[in-house]
């Protein structure tokens, strides 16, 4: 029986890899808010679904059960970007920003806690930033810090019934929908030990590895995806 997997911002860049890559053996749903899938199979269950909304949980969760019927991955890759300079402080778009990056992991757990059974697995999907703070937006580069914080409390407090956490960290990776110039681009590239910039199908694999049965002893580990970024 194939197992389902739910991704959060699937509709494009990394989340669109990870869900298009576990379609292939999974059954799929994906959430989105403000860019709207296109040219995805029938198959995959297409949920519109506003994260920062505290009930969004269970409405996700009775969506996939009468689709499919079970529920064994979650991937937490819903994220947003907040600028957050010395000099500049924007409480509500701060805010909103925490709401997705840390609080809505959380909430989907809750409602998907009683359908989630011995071998399910949850990846997280944080970043670089998390230990290399951004320029302009530390708030969230600590949001992620605290994802990962989270990730191991959580694979802590789910252990017992047999349910993993991990996180993959992304480093920089240029998206399809909004490369970076080749300029910037090349100053990624001068830092980084493999000599290239990642792709959104480097953190795909990395997540299919996490969320499987091939790894079914790793719990509570963040995965650093970044072709060797500054070291």
């Amino acid at each position: 029986m194939k197992k389902v997997a739910l991704v959060t911002g699937g509709s494009r860049g990394i989340g669109r890899a990870i869900a298009l890559d576990l379609a292939r053996d999974h059954h799929v749903a994906i959430t989105w808010l403000t860019s709207e899938p296109a040219e995805f199979s029938d198959s995959i269950l297409i949920i519109r679904a506003d994260l920062t909304n505290a009930n969004v949980g269970s409405e996700i969760m009775e969506q996939v059960m009468a689709r499919f019927g079970r529920l064994d991955v979650i991937i937490n890759n819903a994220g947003a970007v907040a600028p957050s300079a010395p000099d500049s402080f924007d409480v509500s778009a701060l805010r909103a920003m925490l709401d997705i990056n840390l609080l809505a992991p959380g909430m989907l757990l809750a409602a998907a806690l009683p359908h989630l059974r011995s071998g399910s697995s949850i990846v997280n999907i944080s970043s670089g930033n998390a230990v290399l703070p951004p320029r302009g937006a530390a708030i969230y580069g600590a949001s992620k810090a605290a994802l990962n914080l989270w990730t191991r409390g959580m694979a802590k407090e789910l252990g017992p019934r047999g349910i993993r956490v991990n996180a993959v960290a992304p480093g920089a990776t240029n998206l399809p929908e909004a490369p970076r110039s080749p300029e910037l681009t090349q100053l990624f590239v001068n830092d980084t030990a493999l000599g290239r910039i990642g792709t959104p199908l480097d953190v795909a694999r990395a997540v299919r590895f996490l969320a499987g049965d091939e790894a079914g002893f790793i719990t509570g580990q963040v995965l650093e995806v970044s072709g060797g970024y500054r070291l």
